[in-house]
């Protein structure tokens, strides 16, 4: 078949379950630099897309690492394989985002992908002198301003705008450099960017906004889409409302790749498969589970309220995820789940798409969400590093190439062409 899977590896420091830093086989004490380049070394030889690295400007959970300085080693220690990080529009500055993104595509040759998001995390405010987290709608407002004043940056200059004469009196074609001038309601900017283009032109830019305002600027701005859907269904409808949008804003259906977020325990076996997953979830300490909870469903404290009673009436979030709250809720309404029975359902796949299985039940869960158009694509999320993503990358992928649904080498140098973009 033409058509393939894209499929990225969602990295983070012990694994994506709220558990993973206490299983048997983490690393606690290593540099976390040499997990991930292990990691994405195994990644490469599988072939997958992409790497993702997410990002948050406070402390929530375990520490993390600031995704462009990582990604910017990975460049050398990778050759293929692309490389997203993500950058909020909420406390940063468009010139400083398109430099660094910019550079990072350069250095690698074209892998490069900037996941464009709003910070859902109140706690990112205090660090940069505010009292209040900016609410929702503001934060949407800045954002579409960012992405213009981004990528009109990344177009500073021409494709061919760099000179191989030496005796010219510059290295480039100054009728081929362009200035900016952006002045809007959030950012005043000059320009141009003193960065020039890649192999693939400019990063690839990746969104993953859920609610209704990140969902129209999804269709608007983004080139890849992550999303939490826990069901076919619903993963279907929202396959069909962002291409739906895409198409309305005069822009092709294809131009976007849907990838949800897939989190799934392999096993040789279903037992093992079962057995893995258990012990993890075992090892779910209940403050842990808690306050993911309660960060996830809009950044609220649930302390109050009994572990093994309902979820209480809340508020909709402003400064919070709404698709995550309203995708919490309505599980918690629906399997009539208590907050513990909550916090232990979400605590590994924290609301995506979740599948514990051999091999072969994976890739049928996969390809079904494929072809009935559901997905595009995964971002997997390995449960636990390494022998999470170690256990997708040697039993899922090779069922997947068998079945002519993944690549078996890369065909071209660049993000943009591994997406088919």
């Amino acid at each position: 078949m033409s058509r393939k899977l894209s499929i990225a590896a969602f990295m983070m420091r012990y694994g994506h379950h709220v558990a993973a830093w206490r299983h048997p086989e983490t690393d606690l004490l290593s540099n976390p630099f040499k997990v991930f380049r292990e990691q994405v070394r195994a990644a490469e030889r599988s072939c997958l897309d992409a790497v993702f690295f997410a990002d948050s400007l406070a402390l929530t959970g375990a520490p993390s690492l600031e995704p462009l300085t990582l990604l910017s080693a990975l460049a050398a220690s990778t050759e293929h394989i692309g490389l997203i990080g993500t950058a909020t529009t909420t406390y940063n500055e468009p010139y400083t985002v398109a430099r660094q993104f910019a550079s990072l595509d350069l250095l690698s040759d074209g892998r490069a992908g900037w996941n464009l998001v709003t910070s859902d995390n109140a706690a990112e405010a205090a660090n940069f002198g505010r009292q209040q987290h900016v609410a929702h709608a503001d934060r949407y407002a800045r954002a579409r301003e960012f992405h213009q004043v981004v990528t009109g940056l990344w177009n500073s200059w021409d494709p061919d705008a760099l000179l191989g004469d030496k005796g010219g009196s510059l290295p480039y074609d100054p009728a081929k450099l362009h200035k900016l001038n952006h002045r809007g309601e959030h950012f005043g900017v000059a320009g141009p960017l003193n960065v020039v283009r890649s192999p693939q032109g400019r990063p690839v830019v990746v969104q993953a906004g859920g609610s209704e305002t990140g969902r129209d600027l999804a269709a608007g701005t983004a080139e890849v889409v992550f999303t939490a859907q826990p069901t076919l269904a619903k993963a279907q409808a929202f396959y069909r409302d962002i291409k739906d949008r895409v198409a309305a804003k005069g822009r092709s259906r294809d131009s976007v790749k849907i990838m949800p977020g897939l989190f799934a325990v392999v096993g040789r076996t279903q037992a093992e498969a079962d057995a893995k997953f258990a012990e993890l979830q075992a090892l779910i300490e209940p403050k842990a589970g808690l306050a993911l909870l309660g960060r996830m469903i809009g950044n609220f404290d649930l302390s109050a309220y009994p572990l093994d009673g309902p979820l209480p009436e809340l508020p909709q979030t402003e400064d919070g995820q709404r698709s995550r709250q309203q995708l919490l809720t309505d599980l918690a309404q629906g399997e009539n789940l208590t907050i513990r029975q909550l916090y232990e359902r979400i605590a590994g796949g924290r609301g995506h798409f979740t599948v514990v299985g051999t091999a072969e039940v994976v890739a049928d869960q996969m390809q079904q969400w494929f072809e009935q158009g559901a997905a595009d694509g995964f971002n997997f999320m390995a449960p636990a590093l390494p022998g999470g993503l170690d256990d997708f990358l040697t039993l899922v992928i090779p069922e997947l190439q068998r079945r002519g649904l993944f690549r078996t080498a890369y065909e071209g140098g660049t993000l943009r062409g591994h997406l088919g973009l």
